[in-house]
């Protein structure tokens, strides 16, 4: 069995719950890879490359653990790949182009127009910039909800705002076989690192 730990938008592999999954299942004999989705970069940071790139990556049964960007990632390749065995998906960013557009309004436009938006990357800490190709790039790829057909593990807060939790509830509605657990918490679920561990580490056991 191969782990494969994928992050969210502007963050990294030596995000705190990439490198607390890893720690926490090392102790457990399981290694845990963090996969660096940045690419071509983070300026140009496209979908369809994190996907191949993560494709890549796979060999037969492997387990996939995303964080919201990294979550729709996970989903996109599991529905097209049977080496994935089981996901594990944190605040996974289903319609991620149809939510910034309404989350942003007016800014969205104004991105599109420029064709950059300033944001902060969370690796360097400093601003930088993607340009509106990533958003394009997504908007063809992650139409509607990824079909899955592994066994799947949902870890949401039901205080995310970034990512509401209604997008989880949904797909778990259409597919039955995906199990969601709601979590007092905010999109970066860092409060709730905890029961993430001790959920996730059930659910493998299981799978």
């Amino acid at each position: 069995m191969r782990y494969l730990y994928l992050h969210g938008f502007a963050s990294g592999p030596n995000s705190t719950k990439g490198v607390a999954f890893a720690q926490h299942f090392a102790e457990k004999g399981i290694a845990i890879e963090r996969v660096d989705l940045r690419v071509p970069s983070f300026e140009q940071l496209r979908l369809s490359a994190m996907i191949e790139k993560v494709r890549g990556l796979l060999a037969d049964n492997t387990v996939l653990i995303g964080s919201s960007l990294g979550g729709l990632t996970a989903a996109r390749v599991a529905e097209a790949d049977p080496r994935v065995h089981a996901l594990v998906l944190l605040a996974p960013a289903f319609q991620l182009a149809q939510r910034w557009q309404t989350m942003l309004g007016p800014a969205f436009d104004e991105w599109k127009r420029t064709g950059w938006r300033e944001v902060t990357d969370y690796t360097t800490g400093k601003p930088a910039r993607v340009d509106f190709g990533f958003v394009e790039d997504a908007a063809r790829i992650d139409r509607g909800y990824p079909r899955i057909h592994c066994s799947t593990l949902i870890l949401h807060g039901r205080g995310d705002d970034t990512v509401p939790i209604d997008r989880s509830r949904e797909i778990v509605a259409q597919q039955p076989h995906i199990r969601l657990v709601e979590l007092d918490d905010g999109h970066e679920l860092t409060r709730s690192l905890p029961a993430l561990l001790a959920e996730t580490e059930l659910f493998l056991a299981g799978v």
